[in-house]
């Protein structure tokens, strides 16, 4: 062996990487994701209302997400008022972004009027943006 050989690694083999949340193919045909809890809420997360600078996560306006087994998801959201300007475009925002989740086959989001909106349900770091403390 020359000086400038390296020897062959002795280091143990790097453990598998962790399963894609993109669909796979295996020897029995496609792997359908399973999305999670999280990914979805990142993906209600990239919308926001366009009258206040904090998404509408963040403000408290998501009350329920339902993961189906057969990947639909189910969001029950309010808005901040019933007479919101966006009341027909903040919904359909989410279904799109929730649709864009690997896994997720259907999305229906139902907004409802109760339990009311307040800015109690907004989350600590909504309030320091929006410098409500």
């Amino acid at each position: 062996m020359s000086e400038n050989a390296t020897p062959a690694s002795s280091a143990p083999h790097d453990p598998a990487p962790p399963p894609s949340p993109h669909a796979a193919w295996t020897p029995t045909g496609e792997t359908v994701p399973v999305p999670s809890e999280d990914s979805v809420i990142a993906a209600i997360a990239t919308v926001y209302d366009p009258e206040i600078p904090v998404n509408i996560y963040e403000l408290g306006l998501i009350y329920t997400i339902d993961l189906l087994e057969d990947g639909r998801v189910k969001v029950e959201m309010t808005l901040t008022a019933p007479a919101c300007p966006s009341a027909q475009e903040l919904p359909e925002q989410v279904r799109e972004a929730v649709l864009a989740v690997p896994g997720v086959t259907d999305a229906e989001v139902e907004v409802i009027w109760e339990p009311p909106w307040t800015p109690d349900r907004m989350s600590e770091e909504a309030r320091l943006q929006l410098d409500m403390f």
